[in-house]
Order: C-alpha cells, then structure tokens, then sequence
C-alpha cells in the first residue's frame, strides 16, 4: 500500500467558518443521522445484516427523498454523496463485524461441545484410556499421509513445509471427521486428538489445567453473545437532546433490571460529540490550490462557491501541498493534456477537532483537511509503476467491453473516457528521479506483540534458515526507552482518576498525551532502520484479529485459577495483572509502521502470529509462516 494520510488545519474569516460549520453541523450530520435511523428501521434490516451491505440504490432513493425537505435542503452535491458513503460504509462495517461474532459464537460453541476430559471421554466411549489412545493412533496414521499429501506444493523445488500449516489441515481434516462420525469410541478419539492438538499425549491430565482452558473458551462466548447485542450505529447529538431525554427518563422511572440500569448510566456518562460528520472528497479535482502574492497556499472546495481557506500545516508537509497546486497547474497550463489519474493527490476528507477555547463552536473548534496521496506519484520511477498498472487495467477493460455487441450510447461513452484516459497517462508529470528502493526477498523482519514486551523484532534469512539479528524494545528505543516507563506511570494515573470518576458516576473520558504516539513513531523508525540495515524485502506484522479478546479471556482466566469462587478477589487479580503489564495500543503502532514503511519503499506482509513462544521465537515465525504463505501462493 503506497498511500499515506497528511492533515493540516484550515484557517478562514469567522463569516466563512461559521457558513461551513452550519451545513455541517445544521444539514449535513442530521441528514446523516436521519440515514442511519432510516436504515436501521428499515424492514428488510435483517435481510441486509445477512447479506452484510445496504443496496446503493435504496440510499440514493433515501437521499433524494429527504434533500426535498427543508432542514435537509440546500447542501453541496458533495456532501449529499458523502453522507451516502459514510451511511453505507458504516453499516458495511457493523454488519462484517455482526456477522464475524456470530461465526465466532457457532465455531466456539462446537468446540465447547467436543471438549471433553479424559474421564468423560471414557464414560462416554465406555472404554478405557488407553483403548482411546490406540484409536486415536490408528486415526492419525489413516489420515496423516492425507493430510500431508493436501499440503505439498504444486513446483519443482521441493520446499519445506510448515509444521504449522501441516498442523492446520490435519486439524481441520479431524474436525470434518468428527461431524460425520456417529461411532462412539472414533469421536472420542477424534475429541482426544483434537483438544491434544492432534498428538497422543503420554502424560495424565490435569484436570485444573484442562477446567481453566474449558473456562476460558466459556469466558470468550459470553463476551461475543455479549457484543453481539451491541446497538445498531447511531449519529452524532450535537444538540443534546438525547442525553437530556435519557435523564428525563432516569430520574421519572425505575429501571425493570440491572441491564436498563446500565443501559441509562452507559448513555448519561457518554460524551456528546462536540463535532459533526466529516464530509469526504472522494475526486482529486474536487479541490482547487491557489498561491497568494505572498506566497501562501490555499484551498477551494467545489459547491461551496468562492469560500477560500488558508493552509497551516507542519513545515515536513508543505512539499506535499505544493506539489497539489503544482500538479493542477500543469494539468490547466497544457489545456488538458495530462491526466489527473496521475495526482499526487487521491482524495481528502474536511473535519471539525475539536478545540479547548470557550467561543463560538466554528471559532473555538479547528477545521482540519486530511489528504490522502500516493507517495509513488513522487518521483519518476514510481510514477511508471503506476502508468503501467492503469495501462494494464484499463486494457482489459476495454477488450472486455468492446467483445460486447450492440453496445449501448452509455458504453460507448465509456469507452470514449478510457481511450481518452489512456492517451493522456502516457503524457506523465515531471517529476524528480529517485531509484526505488530494492530488498532482498529472501530477508524478512518479523515483528511480534506482546503483553510484558510490547514489541520485539527478528530479521530473518528464510532461504538459509537462519536469524541474522533480534532487538527487544529496549534496543529499538534506545535511549529514549526511559520515555516507556513515563508513557505506563501515566496510564496508572489516568486509570486511577477514571476509576474515581467512575465511583462518582461522573463523566471518566480522559485523554492521553501524545506520548504513545510518540513512541510509536520511534518504534517504527527504528523498525525501518533496522529493515534498511540488512537489505530486508519486507516487513511482516502480525494479524490483530481477536487478540483483545485473547488477552482478556487470559487474563479473567489466570484470575479465576488464582482465586477460585471468589469474583471479588478474581477482579482486583485482573486490575494489578493488567497494572503490571504495558497497555498497548498495537493498532495505532501498526499504522506508524506501516506509514513509515510506505514511504521508504518497503513492502508489508501480514503474518500469523503464534500462540506460545518467547517473543523473539514469536518473531522469527511470523517472519517465517509469512514467507511460506507467500510461496505457496
């Protein structure tokens, strides 16, 4: 991915930030909220949450229908389209994570059926142990050769397989058997196997181990049930209205069960949102760059007339807008002969942030522009990776649509826009020469998340199977680690003071300083330095899927082992276990790196990241599973 975001604050006269904050606050996010309760009420929801997407053409209809009235009326074209793809992007992202619960709920509690002690396994097979175990035994040899002959792959060098993936489809081979078996001694075996990960255990079990694993998997479908029964997405109350009809309704009626009571607290200690729905400019010629006679950059928006804005942005990113007027500029002085498929800039999204000074809310509040550009439109050999690409797509496109017969005046019209395309990216924008960066495929940094250590990184050779350095996150801050230890003494704090507010049933939304970001941002430069260093052809960072999941049901779990029947106590294990460990936000840590790595030209890999291990093993392997995933692709 080689697109990286930059913001900068627009400054204008009070007449032009009050007119744009009032189609923003006053239009455009009650239009939006409107869409979002329209939807949600909708009676084909459910039919929708299955098939996990809002039909188009029902949100234009929708749009259409309520730009009629007057409170909705009077809005750029722009952001009638924006709202629209923010409805549906939103609703989009509720229903895959609705349904990736439901999934995860089915999957767990088919395997909360097939977990099984030894003694109930016996009990049920009517045989003994050691009767399972010979079972068992004769399943592994009939289906191990199977499952290894599903793994080879189809090349003429023989390679080395993963223990892992071998592992995997054997695993998932025992699953499938299990389902359709009705014998009862062969399920129990294949129940053995399956919670002794496919092996023969020689030792006993120990059944505190084995009702603390069961207790955990119990643990995670009570949290999914729980978060499946999540409210559909609502908008933003910039008035209040709602908070205030909460109140009203708290205070009047005593609530039927502990649930509702929570319910109303939960909506009262809610902050409102001081600040209305972005509007995103999803066309690069949406925007038009302009230079005074001092030299300083501004910005106009399309449908809304000449309202101009003034950029301030950090002096590290004034090259980028520069580059935006100069783009356009050469596009207008050569009447049309460039193509704006070739922009630095992709798109750009206008925001209110929230600000800390008590005056008007289009005064006290900052206006910001985010915008999205594609760092290979930077140079001269990049800028050719995307000249081919396009050439390549539009190609096909246009054999595919002119095989048709009796094409249509739309078609035609299509076809004339992308034989223009193509004769203009062929014309590209000057642009500085710069070699692009060139690893070595064989070499991979793998970075590996922890809970005591969050970030620990192996550079790994997989062609000789050897690991040419490691660095723990003490190495890769260097002298800046002792900022580690002030970014977690100030996480105690903040946590300390939201559980007081919490006590109170005071409001306990407390913001954290910049220094996580901070130290996120040295983490990753060290982490492309280092990637540099040996040449590396890519960076492979591990999936984050579940893993807040996996943490807490840890953690609930070791607490439930320390202190058994009693949740007082089991509560304050959790809070010191998770005192004692570095809270870290992995997700944002991701993104550094990956700006970084952008940038610098260097490719990103996503890895599975395993279970058990030390952090530099955990390391090694992502590195390694990644690079044979890539082979066997």
């Amino acid at each position: 991915m080689s697109v990286i975001t930059i913001q900068c604050r627009l400054v204008a006269e009070e007449d032009t930030l009050r007119q744009l904050w009032e189609l923003m606050a006053e239009k455009n996010t009650p239009l939006i909220n409107e869409l979002l309760l329209q939807v949600g009420k909708h009676p084909e929801f459910e039919t929708w949450l299955e098939e996990g997407k809002i039909p188009t053409e029902l949100l234009k209809t929708l749009v259409n229908s309520l730009k009629t009235q007057e409170r909705f009326a009077d809005q750029p074209g722009r952001f009638y389209t924006s709202a629209i793809a923010l409805v549906d992007y939103v609703y989009k992202s509720w229903f895959a994570l609705q349904k990736r619960r439901k999934y995860q709920i089915e999957g767990k509690e088919r395997w909360l059926k097939m977990l099984k002690s030894d003694l109930e396994l016996e009990q049920e097979s009517q045989c003994s142990l050691n009767v399972i175990r010979t079972k068992a035994t004769e399943i592994l040899t009939k289906f191990t050769p199977q499952s290894e002959q599903n793994s080879k792959q189809k090349k003429g060098k023989k390679t080395k397989k993963s223990t892992k993936s071998k592992k995997s489809s054997l695993f998932q081979i025992l699953l499938n058997t299990y389902g359709e078996t009705e014998d009862p001694l062969t399920r129990c075996a294949l129940a053995y196997l399956l919670k002794n990960k496919c092996k023969i255990s020689e030792l006993d079990e120990d059944p505190e181990e084995f009702t603390r694993n069961r207790r955990k998997k119990e643990i995670e479908i009570e949290r999914l049930k729980d978060q499946l029964q999540s409210r559909i997405p609502k908008g933003r109350d910039l008035t209040g209205e709602e908070w205030l009809e909460t109140l009203e309704i708290a205070t009047a009626n005593v609530a039927q069960n502990e649930k509702e009571a929570k319910a109303w607290q939960a909506a009262l200690l809610r902050k409102i949102a001081d600040v209305p729905f972005p509007v995103a400019y999803e066309s690069n010629e949406d925007m038009t760059w302009l230079k005074n006679g001092k030299g300083r950059l501004f910005v106009r928006f399309n449908g809304l007339g000449k309202l101009a804005f003034e950029i301030y942005c950090d002096k590290r990113h004034v090259q980028y807008f520069q580059r935006f007027l100069e783009d356009q500029e050469i596009k207008r002085n050569s009447k049309n002969q460039h193509s704006s498929s070739l922009f630095t800039l992709r798109s750009a999204r206008l925001a209110w942030f929230p600000g800390e000074e008590k005056a008007k809310v289009w005064k006290g509040n900052h206006l910001h522009l985010y915008c999205s550009l594609d760092t290979r439109m930077w140079t001269t050999e990049g800028t050719q990776q995307v000249v081919e690409e396009k050439v390549t797509t539009i190609t096909k496109t246009l054999t595919k649509v002119k095989q048709k017969a009796n094409l249509k005046d739309k078609q035609q019209a299509f076809i004339t826009r992308q034989q223009s395309t193509l004769d203009r990216i062929n014309n590209p924008f000057p642009r500085p020469s710069k070699p692009n960066y060139q690893g070595q495929p064989s070499i991979l940094v793998g970075v590996s998340f922890g809970l005591k250590k969050p970030v620990t990184v192996a550079v790994v050779d997989v062609v000789k199977n050897e690991v040419l350095a490691y660095r723990s996150v003490k190495q890769l801050l260097g002298e800046n680690y002792n900022l580690l230890n002030r970014q977690r003494q100030q996480q105690q704090r903040l946590s300390h003071e939201r559980h007081k507010a919490q006590k109170q049933n005071a409001p306990n939304s407390f913001g954290e300083s910049e220094l996580g970001q901070y130290i996120d941002r040295l983490l990753a430069d060290a982490i492309i330095a280092i990637a540099k260093t040996y040449q590396a052809g890519s960076i492979v960072i591990p999936k984050l899927r579940d893993m807040r999941e996996q943490i807490s049901s840890e953690i609930q779990s070791r607490a439930e082992k320390k202190c058994p029947g009693n949740k007082e106590i089991q509560k304050k294990y959790a809070k010191e276990y998770r005192m004692s460990v570095h809270r870290w936000s992995y997700g944002r840590l991701i993104e550094n790196i990956q700006s970084q790595a952008v940038k610098a030209g260097i490719a990103i890999e996503i890895g599975t990241q395993p279970i058990r291990g030390s952090p530099q093993e955990k390391a090694r392997d992502v590195a390694v599973f990644a690079y044979q995933e890539r082979q066997a692709a």
